[in-house]
């Protein structure tokens, strides 16, 4: 069970060889920190998630959830280890230490969050819930709702919670119907109901804190009218001791395909007319508020995507490697020959290397995005926004991107599984059930595509896309130069091609064929993503080709093979380079087809009658 969250090699190669994460303990804001230390929390948060949590993921999917007197309980296990887990100070990793918190690198959290959600998202969950509910008081709130909040939500005591959805308005915030109308004493009384609210109501902590969506009354319609409220569960007395029950109820918890143990719930706010709560920030400005919570939440997502590919591939190439079955192909017409291990046979190993390679590029673009935000804020102001303008841009594809092939990753293990992985026996049918979801959460894929061609393509007039282009030149650049050239040329054309293609889908955006252009807004999000992926492929493969020629001085032909067998190094860095063949010389000649596809922008999406897609 120990390999099936993530791979530390993996992991460490991509810290200290691609990225050199190491260089942020000679900034100002890291130092004091250093390598070991780094090292010696990632080591404690693997051990805890692989014997504390790991565990809980068969429990809680068995057991899921009991509602009782609009009370939710879960796994009584998960009581025990939420404990822990605060004990073990994990909420506020990269928090500043002025707030509460260990103030470690974004990148390193990310490693950590790799392996404590990767374990079990229906528990770890917690963690982003109470993060996020913190950032936003830190950054909106006043000194008195950070007295009072924000450090018993940055230690994890009290839990965290985003509230926007309404059965009314889905995807389209602005058209919530929950109202805010303020008291004399300063308050305001918050009236209407919410969905789909993860952690809404349980017993793992003493308090729960909503920060909820609602219109002033009287206030602008759409989202141009939205306030944001802190609605806790318990209200605080000016001491931060808990005082009475709020008006707040949990009505009912969904039945869900996947994530049994994690509280999906629906929420009413004032039903009996004593909901208190109060304005966090400007009134009418909750959608800026809320979206500085959102985009982190977004990158949590992409993330999410990234640490059940691992999982899915870890638990696949461990299956392949024992299944015996089948005569090796060479075998074939030889009917006394012995059945080999699975691994062995072509369509298998095609499986796992797509997952490999679509695994191992996820994790680096998800550890890049981080380590932009960490150089962010170590730099000055001209370098800060470029980073944080590269961010953003890539927010969407990132969580589009791996969330789509991170569940792909898990029906690809499955498959590699056969019957077996289709049965409960194993955990693969739980994980893809689990994984579903980070597609839809946080603003689902479809709105990540509009996102992109909207707003992120054309910023700064389409300057922040082409450095992501010119930051792809660089390392095509550099693999020329590591003699890795059918892989450079391969990925330069597909660079050049894209920047064309944006062009021309940004341009027909603009013009009065705007829908034909926002229907291909999604399959032009995907093939931005394969060419990041094929970046990072790439980036690993220019990394690795030194270290492995290192280790082999010179050897080719069969003592080369042999080297690479008995040098579990050499075989790691030899997997490096053939991850980026196998995704530039496989996987973008389709995303080169794809481009063609956008480019052409055919109008039938748009010209279909309603009435013949038929139903």
């Amino acid at each position: 069970m120990a390999n099936q969250i993530a791979d530390k090699r993996d992991i460490d190669f991509v810290l200290y060889e691609q990225f050199d994460v190491e260089s942020l303990t000679k900034t100002k804001k890291f130092e004091g920190q250093n390598k070991k230390m780094y090292e010696m929390v990632v080591k404690e948060a693997r051990k805890f998630a692989i014997k504390e949590i790991l565990p809980l993921n068969e429990e809680g999917d068995k057991i899921g959830l009991t509602f009782k007197d609009n009370r939710v309980y879960g796994p009584e296990g998960f009581l025990k280890c939420h404990k822990l887990l605060i004990d073990g100070e994990y909420v506020a990793m990269d928090i500043d230490p002025e707030h509460g918190g260990m103030g470690f690198p974004h990148v390193i959290t990310h490693v950590v969050k790799e392996y404590l959600l990767g374990a079990d998202f229906a528990f770890s969950s917690m963690i982003v819930g109470c993060h996020g509910a913190g950032k936003m008081i830190e950054l909106y709130g006043t000194e008195r709702q950070q007295r009072l909040y924000m450090d018993k939500l940055y230690a994890g005591k009290w839990a965290g919670t985003m509230v926007l959805t309404e059965s009314e308005a889905g995807s389209d915030v602005g058209g919530l119907s929950t109202e805010a109308v303020q008291n004399d004493d300063g308050t305001w009384s918050i009236t209407g109901n919410k969905i789909f609210i993860t952690g809404g109501e349980h017993e793992m902590t003493e308090n729960i804190v909503h920060p909820v969506l609602a219109r002033i009354k009287g206030g602008p319609k759409g989202s141009k009218g939205i306030s944001i409220f802190l609605v806790p569960k318990y209200l605080v007395n000016e001491d931060g001791s808990l005082g009475e029950k709020n008006d707040v109820l949990c009505t009912g918890i969904e039945e869900k395909m996947g994530l049994h143990a994690s509280p999906t719930c629906q929420m009413s706010f004032g039903s009996k007319g004593k909901c208190i709560g109060e304005l966090l920030g400007e009134e009418n400005k909750g959608m800026r508020v809320m979206f500085s919570m959102m985009n982190e939440a977004r990158l949590d997502v992409a993330a999410l995507g990234l640490y059940n590919a691992s999982c899915a591939y870890l638990y696949a190439v461990n299956y392949a490697k024992e299944r015996v079955q089948g005569r090796d192909l060479s075998d074939m017409l030889e009917h006394s020959a012995p059945s080999v291990a699975i691994i062995k046979h072509p369509d298998v190993r095609r499986m796992l290397l797509w997952m490999k390679s679509h695994m191992e590029g996820m994790r680096s673009a998800v550890y890049y995005i981080s380590l932009l935000l960490d150089k962010a804020n170590c730099s000055d102001e001209d370098e800060r926004s470029s980073y944080i303008d590269m961010v953003e841009l890539l927010t969407p594809v990132l969580k589009s991107y791996c969330t789509d092939r991170g569940f792909e990753c898990t029906v690809q293990a499955m498959q590699v599984y056969g019957g077996y992985g289709y049965t409960k026996d194993y955990p693969i049918e739980r994980l893809m059930r689990d994984s579903k979801i980070n597609s839809i959460y946080e603003g689902t894929n479809g709105i990540q595509g509009l996102d992109l061609l909207g707003r992120k393509l054309g910023m700064k007039n389409g300057v922040v896309f082409m450095n992501l282009l010119s930051d792809i030149q660089k390392t095509i650049a550099d693999a020329k130069e590591n003699n890795l050239d059918n892989m450079a040329f391969i990925l330069e054309k597909a660079v050049n091609r894209l920047g064309e293609t944006a062009m021309n889908l940004g341009k027909k955006a603009m013009s009065p064929e705007y829908k034909v252009a926002f229907s291909f807004a999604s399959p032009f999000l995907d093939v931005v993503g394969d060419t990041v992926m094929a970046w990072m492929l790439l980036w690993r493969a220019v990394t690795a080709k030194p270290a492995l020629e290192k280790i082999t001085k010179g050897l080719d032909g069969d003592l080369l093979k042999e080297k690479i067998e008995k040098n579990k190094n050499a075989a790691f860095y030899q997997g490096q380079i053939n991850s980026a063949k196998y995704f530039i010389e496989s996987i973008i000649p389709v995303t080169m087809g794809k481009m063609d596809a956008v480019q052409a922008s055919s109008d039938v999406i748009m010209d279909t009658p309603e009435v013949s897609f038929g139903g």
